[in-house]
């Protein structure tokens, strides 16, 4: 039942992404379902014509024709390949599976007293005036007609009664006939000409409702009752007939059509036609297999019972080389015996040295098994996290050593690499975590987590091998604090050297500010009624108050010391940031400031305040660069675009004299200037904030223009993480 609940959902799953594709040739290709033909071809065609009419509107690729065949012709079609699908009764079906590789894609459920039923029997009745005819037992002596002898229903469910009481139809019956179609049996059985008649379960009902017969006149043999299938039967009940395809049939077309049958409307017409009610998935025929079995029918007509004498006649030979045989096997055995002692001594030894060599390493190792426990430590990984083997082996590793994150938070068992190692069986290696210890503390670690297999390739658990990381990373640490404190260092410079600049953009507003306050005195003192007029100064004070403090609040962000986080930032706020610093040495020497930003890049993922200090590097470059120029040619751009990959390229161009090609590939060194009096750290303080950005500054020149082009590249923010930013 497992297997077919499986068979369904692989059916169901591929037809959900396979495309039903076109057909090379201009004709539409005809797909052939034989049925089995149990009550004359022209009502099969009747019965099941709408049906392949519902496949052709389902499916109009294909041209979906009825078959009908009698008992008979049903293996030779198939053999023949005759037909694409097959609709017949389970025990056939059960046949041309062990054959011809059949498969069974649905069962069919029949429609009995307006009720769904996907199982069915046989009924064996006699005329009701047979007095001498009451149970089973009274038909010995009768003569009996069946439908055929592969009719499932009208034959071997019957013959499976009558063998379970000693009636062997070939022998104990005075005449034994097979009328081809239920009708006809039921016929000869109301007319007289038959004793004992049998049929599938329903075709009396439905002879009944069709005023064929009066079901009255006919007597049910060995009734059954059962409360879920209300028909009148006299056998056991069996699947229903399943709907299969050939071996031959194109595995697309099967899908979809399965997918059809399980998708038909409860009111499609031929739902009607055929009298039953839809398609369920594949049943279970072990009860098919079993009355084969019983009856000794194929696929199991080979099948018989053995007594040890036979065997013993039949087979002696066979007896004889058991015997030789059994000696052998003790003689090996005894040989088996003792080269397994030896081998057990040698893995005493291998386990003793096995043991040294963890013992001497310096990195921690343990095992784990496939449920994640610990199954062996070395001395290493007591020393250095505190927990020995009696805290660990047999304890669950990852609720012990590494349950939370640095931080505090959970640390999922599905998310641990050792975990998952063992179940994919990829071997890990992980930079960075930590392991806890036993005293509460915690150290940094790498570890790799590798499969361990047994003899058989089969997974067994995972050996983890770990190092403590704390010094290393403190001593990174260290490294990177030295790094901020270098470009916060670089940036005092830079400020340095704008000193005067930034002295003059200060002194211009408080100058203002303190002409125009002495003024509103003088106007008050002058006349009281000047109120008027001080207001308009007074707002010219305010204004020079703004620009100053606005320059007062760029420098203190740019001397700020910056966070080593990277979080979404504008752009555009970042270039204003910058421009406001040197706004007025490009006033001043005349430089053409062209600004190209792309609307469509605005935000980055970066620390700002770092980026601005390389923006600010390269403005600055651009600027010296520029005042050996004549005023007209003195031209700086800044452009961004954004990028393929997500990223947005910022861009520093400007029409000076530009860099030869041999300085050019020294020019991001420490101490590499071209200035006189540069120190030669601004590029390369520059670069390294970009490599930690995961980019790098280049330079080239400009097509068909003087001068110097710097660019580099930062990831693109989403809209998303923009959002957090700002709610956060």
């Amino acid at each position: 039942m497992h297997f077919n609940i499986i068979f369904l959902s692989f059916i169901l799953l591929s037809s959900l992404f396979v495309e039903a594709s076109a057909q090379a040739t201009n004709e539409t290709p005809f797909v052939k379902i034989g049925v089995l033909s149990h009550r004359g071809d022209e009502k099969t065609l009747k019965m099941w014509g709408p049906t392949a009419n519902y496949l052709i509107a389902k499916l109009p690729q294909y041209d979906f024709e009825i078959v009908p065949l009698d008992f008979d012709a049903v293996e030779p079609a198939v053999k023949a390949e005759a037909v694409d699908f097959i609709l017949v009764n389970s025990g056939i079906y059960v046949n041309l599976e062990a054959k011809y590789n059949v498969t069974r894609l649905a069962t069919m459920i029949n429609l009995r007293n307006s009720a769904p039923y996907s199982i069915f029997g046989g009924v064996i009745f006699a005329h009701s005036d047979r007095d001498d005819i009451q149970r089973l037992e009274d038909t010995q002596g009768k003569s009996f007609m069946a439908v055929d002898e592969t009719s499932l229903g009208g034959f071997q469910m019957a013959w499976r009664e009558f063998n379970a009481i000693g009636i062997n139809p070939y022998h104990h019956f005075s005449r034994l006939e097979f009328g081809g179609i239920h009708d006809k049996v039921v016929m000869a059985v109301i007319s007289g000409e038959i004793d004992i008649g049998t049929v599938r379960t329903g075709i009396l009902e439905r002879m009944s409702n069709a005023g064929l017969i009066d079901i009255d006149e006919l007597k049910i043999i060995n009734p059954k009752k059962n409360a879920k299938f209300p028909s009148l039967h006299s056998t056991r009940l069996y699947p229903e007939w399943p709907f299969s395809q050939l071996e031959h049939t194109d595995s697309q077309l099967a899908r979809e059509v399965a997918v059809a049958l399980f998708q038909m409307p409860k009111i499609d017409p031929a739902l009607q036609a055929g009298k039953y009610a839809g398609w369920s998935i594949p049943l279970d025929y072990h009860e098919v297999h079993a009355l084969f079995k019983q009856l000794k029918l194929p696929p199991y007509s080979s099948l018989s019972q053995l007594t040890i004498t036979e065997a013993i006649k039949r087979y002696w030979y066979w007896v004889i080389a058991s015997m030789v045989a059994l000696l052998a096997l003790l003689g090996l055995t005894s040989m088996v015996v003792r080269h397994n002692r030896e081998l057990q001594y040698r893995q005493r030894r291998l386990e003793r040295r096995h043991q040294l060599i963890n013992e001497s390493v310096a990195d921690g190792i343990y095992g784990v098994d496939l449920v994640g426990n610990c199954t062996f430590i070395n001395r290493a990984m007591t020393e250095m996290t505190g927990w020995t083997p009696e805290d660990l082996i047999g304890k669950n590793q990852h609720l012990i050593l590494h349950h939370t994150h640095e931080d505090g938070s959970p640390f999922p068992r599905t998310d641990c690499p050792v975990y998952q190692s063992s179940f994919d069986n990829q071997p890990r290696f992980v930079e960075d975590d930590i392991f806890w210890k036993k005293n509460g503390s915690y150290i940094s670690v790498e570890y790799s987590c590798t499969p361990l297999r047994g003899l058989r390739g089969e997974t067994r658990g995972s050996v983890v091998v770990f190092r403590d990381i704390s010094a290393r990373k403190q001593a990174q640490k260290h490294v990177e604090e030295h790094q901020l404190q270098l470009a916060h260092v670089g940036r005092l410079s830079t400020l340095g050297e704008m000193a005067s600049g930034i002295a003059h953009e200060l002194n211009q507003p408080l100058t203002a500010i303190s002409t125009n306050a002495r003024a509103c005195i003088r106007l008050l003192e002058a006349d009281v009624d000047n109120a008027e007029n001080c207001a308009d100064v007074m707002e010219k004070i305010a204004s020079q108050a703004e620009r100053a403090g606005g320059v007062i609040r760029h420098i203190r962000h740019f001397t700020h010391k910056e966070l080593p986080n990277i979080k979404p930032a504008k752009l555009k706020s970042m270039l204003n940031v910058v421009l406001d610093l040197v706004d007025r040495e490009i006033k001043s020497k005349k430089i053409i400031l062209e600004l190209d930003l792309d609307q469509d890049a605005q935000w980055v993922m970066a620390q700002d305040i770092q980026v601005e200090q390389v923006i600010l590097n390269l403005v600055r470059n651009a600027i010296e660069s520029l005042e050996s120029m004549p005023k007209a040619k003195r031209k700086l751009m800044i452009k961004t675009r954004s990028m393929p990959r997500g990223k947005v390229e910022i861009r520093v161009t400007d029409t000076g004299r530009g860099i030869k090609k041999v300085i050019q590939e020294q020019l991001f060194e420490p101490f590499m200037t071209t200035k006189d009096n540069g120190m030669g750290l601004g590029l390369s303080i520059s670069q390294g904030i970009i490599e930690a950005h995961g980019s790098q500054i280049k330079v080239e020149t400009p097509i068909g223009h003087s001068g110097v082009s710097f660019y580099f590249g930062l990831l693109q923010s989403s809209a998303k993480e923009v959002e957090e930013m700002k709610y956060a």
